[in-house]
């Protein structure tokens, strides 16, 4: 299942205790329209008030669920700032978690007051040196271990990441940060940001950057920036997915207003 979500009134993707999440409202629409539990795996977390322009979950159903009728009922369920893009049949045996190969991320900025951007992306109220901070992003292709980037506390086995492409690319007056990688660490992305910035405004040098990283230190490297400006943008797998078909609800001539 492909779906999309603006995350600022979600705790992230996945169940939490007495938490507005994703997964649990996903969950909770499809066992009301199948009447059955029904557990969604997804391919990723997302965390508080993360975005998600793409966003892929498994579940196993014997029901019929690729159709259109299906996704529209479900769609009237769920809030209105996520949406199921199409359901499809898969081999088996697919994970969407462990078989995605690259990740992408975007972390977009804006400078001057707008009130369409807030919400949707960070604002900012000096620019950076670009240029420079495009130099530290290449300097951070040349590591693996990310620690210091990552949230402290968290269960996981590993903190090497293959970081494949980091670019600065201005978007009309939006300064967006694009960032792949096999996998993502906790805040990962935000503590990055942060650091860049840091870099970008001087307040940090290139040998301050390394010595960052080397530190495994969460603690020195930048602060997390907020999470409106953040967007989970494509998931690759190493297989090709199947074309979505869009859900379009349409009334004939002859049907009543």
């Amino acid at each position: 299942m492909e779906i999309a979500y603006k995350g600022t009134h979600f705790h992230g993707w996945q169940i939490q205790e007495n938490a507005h999440s994703i997964q649990g409202v996903l969950q909770g629409a499809m066992g009301t329209l199948l009447r059955r539990e029904l557990d969604l795996t997804g391919c990723g977390r997302t965390d508080s008030g993360v975005h998600a322009l793409q966003h892929f979950s498994h579940f196993d159903a014997e029901e019929d669920v690729f159709n259109e009728p299906f996704i529209h009922q479900l769609n009237s369920l769920i809030p209105d700032d996520m949406v199921v893009k199409s359901i499809f049949k898969m081999h088996e045996g697919a994970h969407a978690r462990f078989d995605a190969i690259w990740r992408t991320y975007n972390y977009r900025l804006y400078f001057k007051k707008n009130p369409f951007l807030k919400g949707l992306s960070s604002f900012c109220s000096y620019y950076p040196d670009v240029e420079r901070m495009q130099k530290g992003s290449e300097v951070l292709k040349e590591y693996q271990d990310f620690s210091c980037f990552s949230k402290s506390n968290t269960q996981v086995k590993t903190n090497i990441c293959k970081l494949n492409r980091l670019e600065w690319v201005w978007e009309g007056e939006e300064l967006v940060f694009q960032i792949e990688a096999d996998r993502f660490l906790r805040n990962m992305v935000r503590a990055i940001v942060g650091t860049l910035l840091r870099l970008g405004w001087g307040e940090i040098s290139m040998e301050d950057l390394r010595k960052i990283v080397e530190s495994g230190d969460r603690g020195k490297a930048g602060a997390s920036v907020s999470p409106d400006g953040l967007y989970l943008q494509h998931i690759q797998y190493p297989y090709p997915l199947p074309e979505p078909k869009p859900y379009m609800r349409t009334k004939s001539r002859n049907s009543s207003l």
